[in-house]
């Protein structure tokens, strides 16, 4: 599936993605995989799917507002340390650029990001 074009709809928990493993230095616990297809850019900014499978893993963010359509995770604020947050299908999250999180996901997680 390519970008979509104006008028163009896609059902985002249907879609499908290919999994490849998680850069070592950045897994904690597990052997997690994840996708991601970008569905659209609109002024610069890009919309798309993102997945994780089951593990535990630590990632450096960018500007983000996403929302969970499917699974769950609890995400870890190391830098700056701020409370974690448990996620579940309808939770919209915004990340900032630079902070640090640990990502524990125990149900396959898919998101829509727009970043």
């Amino acid at each position: 599936m390519s970008e979509l074009t104006a008028g163009e709809g896609v059902d985002a928990s249907a879609v499908p993605l290919v999994h490849e493993p998680l850069p070592a230095d950045e897994v904690l616990i597990g052997k997690p995989t994840a996708a991601v297809h970008e569905l659209a850019t609109i002024g610069g900014v890009e919309v798309g799917i993102w997945e994780m499978t089951p593990g535990t893993a630590s990632d450096t963010e960018v500007d983000e507002v996403f929302v969970v359509l499917a699974g769950h995770a609890r995400i870890e604020f190391v830098e700056p340390a701020l409370p974690a947050i448990e996620v579940d299908p309808g939770a919209v999250v915004r990340l900032a650029a630079g902070q640090r999180t640990v990502w524990t996901v125990t149900e396959t997680l898919r998101k829509i990001y727009i970043a």
